[in-house]
This record gives structure tokens, sequence and C-alpha cells, in this order.
């Protein structure tokens, strides 16, 4: 036997300081004071950070650690929100970083690597927002490599195996997963009949290309820079038939036009559903209330507030909209909603009350307008068993934010994406926005054509079908606090996408016929508006081609 000689290689480390807040901010210094610790949401342990930019300024905590010279390290970070950037500086090489336009609902994590250079005993690594955007989160920082003598956290150990692997909704080509979280992990790997398929950092994944009608198991490890964890208990999944639902339901027209009905008095013109006018063809009542069981909803109409208006009114009118060939919806969310589908138990109450409201009121299906973030996993279940339920009539609407469809990889485009075979149509805000990125990656201003054309390319380019896609707006200056535009540059933003005609600068690269149409909040806004906006919008919507 050959003995080897030397010295062996020690470990690599952590060579950050309070990785994972749990000291709060000790180490770390953030900019213009923007920075603080919470003890939710977090990614492992009891803290994170939570850092808020302002209009000039980005939020930037950083910290200066302890490196060794010509060595490689490895940057990593889990974060959670709106554009997030890592990066390091005064490597004496070439300086990185990485960055995501969003992390929906839940962590997710960024890494990057460096080499330092001859001289180079420390660097500053960082994370900070954007201008003007949501607070962002971060939690269990870390810069593996050799070590650097400035102290750090210590080494990794291999984490446990995942427990709780459960099925989520099933097609028949995909299978939903999801499991318990795992201290300690960087990471998962997904196997399907004892094979890894599948790589992950969250906590969920989608296996996809399988067969039809056809039963596989499935079986999840946790991983990190230690290594990986025994696979988790196995659980079996059967592929549905092939075949599905087809996108859009009942009554719905070809081009359609969406307007959110308020159940409560805030100023704006007072109706009852028989005072919307017939330019409408989907009425979103907004909204449902959440109730003390978890993503359950309710639904109470504000009879008082409405002058009166009573139930049975309420009914015969959804009832007569469906003798119009309209459809009526149930919307959950709104700026305060605080309904929240973050595991199978609160998915299935979702599902179930929702259909109990379907069916008490005539409901065609439903809305979802949630602000404050979804996870797609479980959103995606509730909203198939909805289906399921309802038949292929099901009215499934959408009305996420600018920033949630920025990227087919935030939680609000996954689950549009996820429930292709069901989505009527996704009417995102083009309002409260701010200036947002393009499907060129340039950068435009509201209350434009191009802010409209080339926001809307995004989800076309991103794997909606053109049916699915509206363009949500304000029916007033009264109806959102920005974003406004008139009826004729919504017109002129239709045609462009539909004809290629009345584009400003952005020109997409194909036009798309079939575009489903156009959003407002509100139907009274818009009364209150003389219905300005449903009276230029509605015909031009029913006349494309």
């Amino acid at each position: 036997m050959t003995g080897l000689s030397g010295t062996a290689q020690a470990a690599d480390v952590n060579n950050v300081k309070n990785a994972g807040f749990e000291a709060g901010l000790g180490g770390w210094s953030c900019s213009a004071g923007s920075g603080a610790t919470v003890s939710s949401p977090v990614h492992a342990g009891t803290a994170a950070l939570k850092a808020t930019p302002s209009g000039s300024d980005t939020a930037q905590c950083a910290q200066t650690v302890a490196v060794q010279p010509n060595s490689t390290y490895t940057l990593s970070a889990w974060v959670q929100g709106s554009y997030v950037y890592l990066g390091a500086t005064g490597t004496g090489t070439s300086d990185v970083s990485t960055w995501t336009p969003g992390t929906g609902s839940g962590y997710g994590q960024l890494t990057t690597t460096f080499k330092t250079g001859a001289a180079t005993t420390s660097v500053q690594i960082y994370t900070h927002g954007w201008y003007g955007q949501p607070a962002y989160y971060a939690d269990d920082i870390s810069v593996y490599g050799p070590d650097g003598g400035g102290g750090g956290d210590p080494a990794p150990t291999v984490p446990a195996a995942p427990g709780g692997l459960a099925v989520g909704s099933v097609t028949s080509s995909s299978v939903n997963l999801s499991w318990g979280s795992v201290s300690g992990a960087s990471g998962y790997n997904v196997y399907q009949g004892g094979t890894k398929v599948q790589s992950v950092t969250g906590s969920s994944a989608a296996v996809t290309n399988l067969s039809a009608s056809t039963s596989y198991q499935f079986q999840v490890s946790a991983t990190n820079a230690a290594g990986e964890s025994p696979k988790s208990a196995a659980v079996t999944a059967t592929t549905s038939a092939s075949g599905g639902t087809p996108p859009g339901g009942g009554a719905v027209p070809k081009h359609a036009v969406t307007g959110y009905w308020q159940n409560f008095n805030n100023g704006a013109t007072v109706q009852k559903l028989s005072d919307v006018p017939a330019n409408y063809d989907i009425i979103a009542v907004a909204f449902a209330d959440a109730t003390s069981t978890p993503g359950a909803v309710s639904f109470t109409l504000d009879s008082a507030g409405l002058g009166g208006y009573t139930v049975d009114q309420f009914k015969a009118d959804i009832a007569a909209k469906h003798a119009a060939g309209k459809s009526v919806v149930i919307s959950i969310g709104g700026q305060n909603g605080t309904i929240s589908v973050g595991d199978s138990t609160s998915a299935n109450n979702f599902a179930n009350s929702v259909y109990a409201l379907m069916q008490t009121y005539g409901f065609d299906g439903v809305d979802i307008d949630l602000e404050n973030g979804l996870n797609s996993t479980y959103m995606t279940q509730a909203l198939k068993a909805i289906a399921a339920k309802g038949g292929a009539k099901t009215v499934i609407t959408m009305a996420p934010q600018t920033i949630d469809m920025q990227s087919p990889s935030n939680e609000y485009f996954k689950t549009a994406l996820n429930i292709k075979d069901i989505l009527t149509v996704v009417n995102m805000q083009y309002y409260n926005s701010g200036s947002m990125n393009g499907c060129d990656g340039n950068v435009y201003s509201q209350g434009t054509v191009d802010f409209l054309t080339a926001l809307a390319c995004i989800q076309l380019q991103g794997g909606l079908d053109p049916s699915q896609v509206g363009l949500g707006v304000p029916a007033s200056t009264s109806g959102a606090g920005s974003g406004y535009v008139s009826p004729s540059v919504v017109n002129a933003a239709l045609d462009c996408l539909t004809k290629g005609t009345s584009c400003g600068t952005f020109h997409p690269a194909k036009t798309y016929p079939s575009l489903r149409g156009a959003m407002t909040w509100s139907t009274n806004w818009d009364a209150t508006a003389g219905n300005a906006w449903s009276n230029a919008v509605g015909p031009h919507v029913h006349a494309l081609p």
C-alpha cells in the first residue's frame, strides 16, 4: 500500500458572520437605515433580513468577509421578493453579481462564484433590491471556501431526509409534488422510480413529460455543501387520462370585456348587478372574505352599503346575466385580501368553499386577485379542483400585478401556466405599477401604449395562449392611484397586438388576433364617469378579428 504524504486540506467553511441574522444586524451594514431583522418570513432559524428600498435607495446591506488569496469561493443567499441582487466586490479579480426578478411567495436561492486575487484578504458581499420596489428578504447568506481566518458560521452538516412528501395536482402528463423544508438544506433532488429527474431549490416540484393513465413512484432528498440526505418515504401518483377541458368556459365570447363589481361603497356609483352595462362579458364580484378556516372563503352581500340590495335580488340578477350570455365570478383577494393557500389542506378548503359559493349564488367560477403573493403548487391544486367540480364551463380568471408577470418563474405566472388547460384569461393590472421591463428588455413607463403592448408580450411569449391574455386598466383616474389611460390608448394597444396597427415605439414580432380583450376596475367607477370606458372599449373589443 502506498502511503499519502503532505497535509490534508481543511474543509470549506462559511466565512460570513451572522449569516442567518440570528444576532440582529450584527456584522451587517445597511444603507440609509433600510434594514431590519424580522421573525417571519424566514428561510431557516428564527430571523431574516428585511430591507426596504426607496425611490432613491436600493436598500443595500453589506458585510466585509475575510478570505484567502488565490482561492475560489461560492457566494449564495436565500432571498424572497422582487428584484433582489447578490454580489461581491473587491475580489481582486472579477467582481460578481446575480439577481432574480422575483421569487413569488417563498424563498429562492441566488448563487455565484468568485476567485480572489494574489493579495486579496477580504471582500465585501452585499444584497440589495431596486428603486421604489417593495421590501425584500434575505437569509442564510454564505461564502463557502477556504477559511479566511475571520470567523464565520459553522460548516454545514448533511441535512435530514425531507418529510411530508405529498402529491398535489395531477394531469395526463405531469405530477406536482411538495414536501416539508429541511433546516440547513440548500436544495432538493427529485427521484422518479429511483432515478433522479430534477434538482430544485424550493420545497415543491412539477414532474412533467409523463405518460397518461400511468402510476409513478416519487422520492426526494435534501442537499447542501456537505452532501445529500437519505431519500424520503415514497409516494405514488397516477396520471389522468389524456385530453382535458379546453381553455375558456361557458358563455365567454372569443373577445371579452371583464369588469369588477364592487360589493362596497367607496364613493363610486353604487350598482346592482342589473345596472352593469351589456358591454361587460365577465363580471367579477369583489370580493370574497377570508374565514377562520385556513384557505376557506365566504361571501356576504353588503346589502346596507348597496342601498338595501337583497340576496334574492342579487341571485336573480346573476341568473339574468346568465340568460343574457354573461358570466359572473367571485373574486378572491384585492388590495386588502388576506387569503393564504400554502398547503394541501388549505387548498382543499379553498376549493370546497369557492365551489359552495358557486352553488349558492350561481357564480360561474373564480377570479384570483391576490396581491399578497401565492404559492403556485397549492393554488394550482385548488383551481384544478374547482374546475373538476364545476365542469367544462367553469370560468377562471386572474388579475396579477405587473411585477407578478415579469417572468414565467414568478409564482403567479407559474400558476397561470400550470392551469393553462382550464384558464379563461389573465387580466394583468397595468396600473399602480411604476416602470417595468417589456419583452424586448427595455423599460417602459405606465400610462402608454408601449407599456400595455410590451408587457403583454411577456405573457404571450412566455407560454399563455393569446385567448388567455387581457389588458387590465382603470376605468377612470379615480379607479387607481396611477396608470390610468384613456380608452383610445387601450384600443390602440388592442389593435397593435391583434393587427399590428396603432403601435407606439414597440412593435410585437407577430400579431395575436385571438387576444381575449380587456378588463377594468371597476364597473362602478366606469358608471361614475358616465360609462365612458365601456362605451368605447366594449364595442372595440367585440369588433376585434
